[in-house]
Parts: C-alpha cells; sequence; structure tokens
C-alpha cells in the first residue's frame, strides 16, 4: 500500500473543526471519492474532530492519502489525551452521549467509514483511525 506523506493538523478551537473539514474534503477529491463518499468522510471527520475537542480536550488530526494499487482512499486518525472513554461498547451505541448532544459521533462515524478502528486508555486519551476508499 502506497501514501502520500501524511499532514498533521491540530484541533484546538472550533475554528480548527471548520480547518479539518475543509482538508479532508480537499484530500478526498484528490483521491477521486465521488460526491456522496466525499461527503461521508468530510461528515464522519466533522464528528470526530468535534469530539477530539469537546471531550478530548483537543488534540490532533493525521490525514493520509491511501493507495492500495486497486483503490484509492483517505484515512485519518484523530488522537487526543483527554479522559479516555471507559466503555467503548456503550459509547460506540447510538444515543450514548455523556455531553448534550445526540450521541451520534462515534457511532455515525463507525457507519460513514469502510474502515473504523478506535482505541481508548482512561486517564490516556483516545485514538480512532477511520478510511473511506474510492
Amino acid at each position: 500500500m502506497t501514501t502520500s506523506p501524511p499532514e498533521t493538523l491540530p484541533i484546538r478551537t472550533s475554528d480548527d473543526v471548520v480547518v479539518v473539514r475543509q482538508q479532508v474534503r480537499a484530500r478526498a477529491v484528490q483521491a477521486g471519492l465521488g460526491l456522496v463518499d466525499q461527503t461521508k468522510v468530510v461528515t464522519a471527520a466533522s464528528e470526530l474532530a468535534r469530539n477530539t475537542l469537546d471531550y478530548g480536550g483537543g488534540g490532533a488530526v493525521t490525514l493520509t492519502l491511501i493507495d492500495d494499487g486497486i483503490k484509492r482512499g483517505v484515512r485519518l486518525v484523530f488522537e487526543d489525551h483527554g479522559p479516555g472513554i471507559p466503555d467503548l461498547q456503550l459509547a460506540l451505541k447510538d444515543g450514548y452521549t455523556t455531553g448534550t448532544g445526540l450521541g451520534l459521533g462515534l457511532s455515525g462515524a463507525k457507519r460513514l467509514s469502510n474502515e473504523f478502528f478506535v482505541e481508548s486508555t482512561v486517564g490516556v486519551g483516545t485514538r480512532v483511525t477511520i478510511a473511506r476508499w474510492k
């Protein structure tokens, strides 16, 4: 699998969430994703960036164009050093939230992605990796 050099963007403010959406869309276009797939990956990225800011206290996302020789796509890795998620199974259920949202951030991002992996350690932080393929 070949990839482009990754780019890491900070997520410290609401303005950073906007920049993440813009940069994810640009990478999705560059990867050749159609409009529907672009919208899915941008929506997932927006949810995860917002979670990184609101629940993780801020962090970063690393964007990478990926190519396995047959298909192209975008891989995004969101990382924070926040409180972590004590119960991942519960956090992945639709409607579960520790805040005021609808509880669709993690589960929604999972549905919108072709690949989804989350790891979290209480007191250490959370890393969510997603990919969307053409």
